[in-house]
């Protein structure tokens, strides 16, 4: 988790696969677009950066955070793709709404884990705050997009 203490767009080690064949699905949810295409950015970039051809990423849009999960599925399901990063954005409001869409989406990213037997990350933040968001999406605590991308390349390299 980005803290005041630890930037996680700064990667330590070297033991990194060669993703230059690797197939990447990203799955992008529309609501607080603002900063869900800021976390898209950063994926990017990375998978870029680290080797990735820009004809192997494939990226989908969803509705909303929750819909993460189909639209990952739809991703892991196809052999072709070898990793599959969710990007979404949940802010806590003044209901339980938060909590639900928060624990459905991990519990439904954790699964396609074990089904697909492939990288499916959560890249989705769960702020208190539209700020904290912004810290976290390129802002002081740098991009969770560049983590999860760099989550899945090194989860490549363990399977």
């Amino acid at each position: 988790m980005a803290s005041t203490i630890k930037n996680l767009s700064t990667f330590i080690g070297s033991d990194l696969p060669n993703i230059t064949s690797k197939k990447f699905g990203l799955v992008v949810s529309e609501w607080n677009d603002e900063i869900t295409h800021a976390l898209m950015s950063g994926a990017l970039e990375t998978l870029l950066k680290y080797g990735a051809k820009k004809e192997n990423i494939i990226i989908r849009s969803v509705p909303g955070s929750f819909e993460l999960t189909l639209g990952a599925q739809t991703l892991a399901q196809d052999q072709h793709i070898d990793a599959v990063l969710c990007l979404g954005c949940v802010i806590q409001g003044e209901t339980p709404h938060f909590d639900f869409i928060c624990n459905a989406v991990a519990q439904g990213i954790t699964s396609l884990n074990l089904k697909f037997h492939k990288p499916v990350v959560f890249g989705v933040l769960t702020t208190h705050t539209l700020q904290q968001a912004i810290d976290r999406s390129g802002g002081k605590h740098g991009n969770k997009g560049d983590e999860a991308a760099m989550t899945g390349i090194k989860m490549l390299n363990i399977l």
